[in-house]
């Protein structure tokens, strides 16, 4: 068995409510690890629409999604919260004492009295792009992330798309890989224009190569790619290809999730509204995912619900302990605990 990394509290999503559990949870002793199959902290709000404004943020009049996600990741630095990104959780046991071991498609081991679903609608799953026979590259030369560099240093590399993924791996990558060639069907991108302009630049100085058009075919033998071939404005290229990188955007999908044991209502997770309670004790879900009579999916509701079920958590946690309740204006001690007092 790997190493096990124990905690108070696991929490499934790293989206704005998963990050505000952090808070509520700390400011009641709880330490958690949070775990993402995205490869930072934000879910939707920060892989969706970064730039889109939010309007009914307390407070906020009007926020942009990475800014809201930026100050939520600054409220709860003082917390120290644990990170475990490009992972999807798979599996979920309880074990003997109460507890429960969580697992990782990567073999990480968890283990903490609580677990919290906060995952949105489901993990990110990617969308597999339209090129005929790429099941037999998947896993072995087609990657649809990247969880180590390193596999990608001295390969003649192919990323696919427009968007800021596939403009920051292209970046990224390309000071290790022997050759890194991007590809999208169009001379403008969705891209940060920072990154965009960097990688034109790039481009001007012959270190990348940048090329309009949709990759139509791959060549290679038992998983391995040898090529790929380009259709563009000017016919078909054949580009020397070891491992390719396509970002076609994400679907949402419960995944592993619905193998947990938990009691589902049309893929959502029924809880109470006194603790926000799953039907298996000692695990939650707060956010989009769950489901009760009056549900409303907004960030608000959310942030609610993660304030009542730290409380009912915190008893999970520590059984037999007395809570106080307590006001951060007011209370001392949440004050040093925030860095404040």
């Amino acid at each position: 068995m790997a190493d096990i990394v124990r905690t108070d509290v696991v929490i499934i999503g790293a989206g704005p409510i998963g990050l505000f559990a952090v808070f509520e949870l700390g400011l009641l002793d709880m330490k958690c690890h949070l775990i993402d199959i995205l490869d930072r902290p934000g879910g939707q709000c920060t892989e969706l629409y970064p730039e889109k404004p939010i309007y009914d943020i307390p407070a906020l009049p009007s926020v942009s999604a990475q800014g809201l996600v930026d100050r939520l990741m600054e409220q709860i630095a003082p917390f120290d919260p644990k990170f475990t990104f490009n992972r999807m959780a798979t599996g979920l046991e309880r074990l003997g004492d109460g507890s429960f071991r969580v697992t990782t498609d990567e073999n990480e081991v968890f283990e903490a009295k609580v677990v919290v679903i906060a995952a949105g609608g489901g993990s990110f799953q990617p969308k597999r792009p339209p090129i005929p026979g790429i099941e037999a590259f998947e896993g072995k030369s087609v990657f649809y992330s990247v969880r180590r560099m390193e596999e990608f240093r001295g390969h003649d590399l192919v990323i696919v798309g427009g968007g800021d993924s596939a403009l920051d791996w292209t970046l990224n990558l390309q000071p290790i890989a022997r050759r890194v060639t991007l590809v999208h069907r169009r001379p403008e991108f969705r891209a940060s224009p920072d990154s965009v302009n960097k990688m034109f630049a790039l481009h001007e100085r012959n270190e990348l190569d940048f090329r309009v058009g949709q990759v139509t075919r791959l060549s290679g033998t038992s998983g391995m790619l040898d090529s790929a071939t380009v259709k563009g404005p000017q016919g078909d290229a054949e580009i020397p290809c070891t491992r390719m990188l396509p970002f076609f955007g994400l679907t949402m999908k419960l995944g592993p999730i619905a193998e947990w044991g938990v009691e589902l209502h049309e893929n959502l997770i029924p809880v109470d509204t006194e603790k926000f309670a799953t039907s298996v004790p000692g695990i939650f879900a707060v956010g989009d995912i769950n489901w009760y009579p009056g549900k409303l999916k907004l960030i608000l509701s959310g942030f609610h619900e993660v304030a009542l079920m730290a409380q009912a958590a915190k008893h999970v946690v520590s059984p037999g302990e007395r809570i106080v309740f307590q006001y951060t204006t007011s209370s001392t001690s949440l004050q040093k605990k925030l860095g404040v007092a």
